[in-house]
């Protein structure tokens, strides 16, 4: 009998972490679960996986970190970087630490394994990543929906966070995002 590959999936969503690991053990993946940074680089150095996904929030560290550390312990290993926080910037500084691809949530398991495939590549070559800074425009507009998603959506708190009036991050939200 053929041994299914490992997969390390590296999520602090008890919830989203169970559900990605079955949708993707049905693919025929033997999945790793990991709720932190330190048990994702125990289970790696125990049991060289396939591939892995990594979440960017994580509670003991950050999922940029990790990709590094990970990749440094096992070169080449496909990698996908998941989260709840997309922005350009974290896609570019994953993809330029060796991420084969970046995703936001919610992924379909068909997306994940095809970013670990290779078959969908973020921004075209990897090698190829654009040196443009996004504007400030869009890194306001990030940082807002950042702090947005820390409040669970509470306008107020945001806006206490953010330091400016609720009626200003109103008017900030209703309008589109910046494009770069």
């Amino acid at each position: 009998m053929i041994q299914p590959p490992t997969l390390l999936l590296v999520e602090d969503d008890p919830i989203f972490l169970d559900r990605l690991g079955r949708a993707l053990a049905s693919r025929d993946w033997e999945i790793h679960k990991a709720r932190s940074a330190s048990t994702a680089l125990a289970m790696a150095r125990k049991q060289k996986p396939a591939g892995a996904v990594v979440d960017l929030r994580l509670p003991d560290s950050d999922g940029l970190d990790l990709v590094r550390d990970l990749l440094r312990l096992c070169p080449g290993l496909p990698l996908v970087v998941l989260t709840g926080f997309g922005s350009i910037a974290t896609a570019m500084d994953a993809v330029r630490l060796g991420a084969r691809d970046y995703l936001t949530k919610p992924a379909d398991p068909e997306q994940i394994l095809a970013a670990l495939r290779g078959d969908r590549i973020l921004m075209g070559n990897p090698k190829e990543v654009p040196t443009a800074v996004p504007s400030l425009d869009r890194v306001e507009w990030e940082h807002i929906q950042r702090t947005l998603a820390d409040t669970g959506g509470n306008i107020s708190q945001a806006a206490r966070l953010l330091r400016i009036d609720r009626r200003t991050l109103q008017r900030k939200l209703g309008k589109h995002p910046p494009r770069c």
